[in-house]
């Protein structure tokens, strides 16, 4: 039988796959008017549905359900983050398989997921929404302080503030919910911050059954937590992989994620390991490639053959149980410590040359207006390398950062100009 797929979002490269994965195989798009730029091979799909940033899920639902009536879909998916909520909606409303309604709302409200772990004894991490700085004082009056403060339903790393002292509140909350950019008016969460080095623990699976692929060691930001470098495997030793491994599957069965792929973000502290947040997507920052380095495990071919209803768990534990050279994977980010517009990026050439660096590239194009470490968005190039040891694969890509040189002009105050 010939596929034909309901893509909700962009999804970059993804759709593409699918239609070559299998002869035959369709796909069809509704996304956001502001994300059909994005779309790539654009004449491929059989059509493509723009809908408003601001129309509800029941506006989806009724446009793939009139398609659906004329050209029935076979299968749904969402590859991003974002409108995983309309995906829901949509599978629930054509009895296509997709993540519950209920499971993308705990994962998307950070505030919902902290109650439900609470709940299942999964997670004891305090936490509030709040609605103005005085009630994100008591809060830290309540239960102390270092606190993390964030939007609640925020991505890209956007709005996360790290508070220390009760003062620093009014800034922390001016930050999350966005009145100092383009978040406003969002919901903003406080919890308890964790200390400890952050993983992220990349998983699939299937009818419930869980698979954890890789853990990777990241590397933030102390100020912001935009993450600057990954690393694949982490350097744990067995008794904590499984213990990151427990955690994260009964963090899936509590969220009642069942299928697919997934990206969990833990600390791993003297308490054991504590979740910041988690996905029902790939990661980001390139970790499925980094995982596919070092494991040989590729994570977006198998969600393409799951989508399209192949089971894939037996074969990535056949691929995992494999003999391999260990080897470790690395990212490393470039970011700028001054505001300007781009005009060059030079060093590029240089920078492939250093041994083990598998991948440069730059983030931005010339004439970019370029600000400094706010979000993941900020970041301007990265670097990939291969090498025996966690430690050489990070210092070759961190060397072919330095390599790099950023050209920018700036604003002269006194003649306000370029």
């Amino acid at each position: 039988m010939s596929e034909h797929v309901l893509v909700i979002g962009s999804g970059r490269d993804l759709p593409t796959r699918l239609r070559r994965s299998r002869p035959g195989t369709r796909t069809s798009v509704i996304c956001r008017l502001d994300y059909l730029s994005r779309l790539r091979e654009t004449t491929e799909h059989t059509r493509i549905i723009g809908v408003r940033p601001e129309a509800p899920a029941d506006e989806w639902v009724e446009l793939a359900e009139a398609v659906h009536a004329r050209d029935p879909f076979t299968r749904i998916v969402a590859f991003g983050e974002r409108d995983q909520d309309k995906c829901a909606a949509v599978g629930q409303a054509l009895g296509l398989a997709a993540h519950s309604p209920n499971t993308v709302a705990l994962v998307h409200d950070k505030y919902a997921m902290r109650v439900r772990l609470r709940e299942a004894g999964v997670d004891s991490t305090a936490s509030a929404s709040v609605s103005d700085a005085d009630e994100l004082r008591a809060f830290l009056a309540a239960h102390g302080t270092p606190c993390i403060v964030k939007p609640a339903g925020g991505s890209f790393s956007k709005g996360i503030a790290l508070v220390r002292d009760i003062e620093e509140a009014p800034a922390a909350f001016a930050r999350a919910s966005g009145e100092l950019g383009d978040l406003h008016g969002t919901e903003v969460l406080v919890e308890q911050f964790h200390e400890g080095p952050q993983f992220s623990v990349e998983a699939f699976s299937e009818a419930g059954d869980h698979q954890i692929v890789a853990i990777t060691r990241k590397y933030s930001d102390p100020v912001n937590f935009v993450e600057l470098g990954h690393v694949s495997p982490a350097p744990l030793g067995p008794a904590q992989q499984k213990q990151v491994h427990d955690y994260v599957e009964r963090i899936l069965n509590a969220l009642g994620i069942e299928n697919g792929a997934t990206h969990t973000e833990v600390v791993l502290g003297d308490a054991g390991p504590q979740v910041i947040e988690t996905h029902v997507r790939m990661g980001g920052d390139e970790i499925p490639a980094l995982a596919h380095d070092v494991t040989g495990v590729d994570i977006a071919d198998c969600l393409i053959r799951h989508t399209l209803g192949e089971q894939v768990l037996p074969g990535i534990r056949a691929t995992l149980a494999e003999p391999r050279t260990p080897r470790s994977s690395a990212i490393w980010f470039a970011a700028l410590p001054a505001p300007g517009v781009l005009a060059t990026t030079t060093g590029l050439d240089e920078a492939r040359e250093v041994p083990g660096v598998t991948e440069v590239q730059s983030l931005v194009s010339a004439d970019a207006t370029i600000g400094t470490l706010e979000s993941s968005e900020s970041r301007v190039a990265h670097a990939r390398a291969v090498a025996p040891t966690a430690e050489e694969a990070l210092s070759a890509a961190r060397e072919a950062i330095d390599r790099l040189t950023f050209h920018l002009r700036v604003r002269v105050a006194d003649q306000g100009a370029l």
